[in-house]
């Protein structure tokens, strides 16, 4: 697996794989349902996907320098509890850094808890995670502080 910088070639693979999401199916389909990544986009902000051995999308994330924002993640339903978000995370922590970021805002989709760079639950399971004693839930915005340590600290806020 390799994570590397996205190009303009990349946007409408990406758009495809916001729309496979099962993560927003149902009631929240209509969230994305109009969303498109575009060659714009890519080329506007700090945008790293993550590719199989022969190139295949594992997922991408897009982080936002001003204001500081993760403004985009996903992982490929068939990636799902491989590691591969827990990864991506890593590299937006480390990329957020290399640009000075001392935070990162993360905002949950509505339903589900914040995801803290630990990863998932074992099996897709999407309750609420604690980490380092905070607990993201469901429509609240966590910003991540970048310490020095491996992990971030997670404070969330309303």
């Amino acid at each position: 697996m390799t994570i590397r910088r996205a190009v303009a070639s990349d946007a409408e693979h990406l758009t495809t794989l916001i729309h496979d999401s099962s993560a927003y199916r149902g009631e929240y389909a209509s969230i994305i349902s109009d969303y498109r990544v575009t060659a714009d986009y890519i080329a506007r902000h700090r945008v790293f996907v993550a590719v199989d051995a022969v190139g295949r999308l594992l997922g991408f994330y897009a982080l936002l320098v001003e204001p500081p924002e993760l403004d985009l993640a996903f992982v490929a339903d068939s990636a799902q509890g491989t590691g591969i978000g827990r990864l991506l995370i890593e590299h937006m922590i480390d990329q957020a850094r290399q640009v000075g970021l001392t935070h990162v805002r993360v905002v949950s989709p509505p339903g589900r808890g914040v995801l803290p760079a630990s990863g998932r639950r074992a099996g897709g399971d999407d309750r609420p995670i604690a980490s380092e004693g905070c607990v993201g839930t469901p429509g609240t915005a966590v910003h991540h502080r970048l310490t020095r340590r491996c992990r971030p600290e997670i404070t969330a806020t309303r």
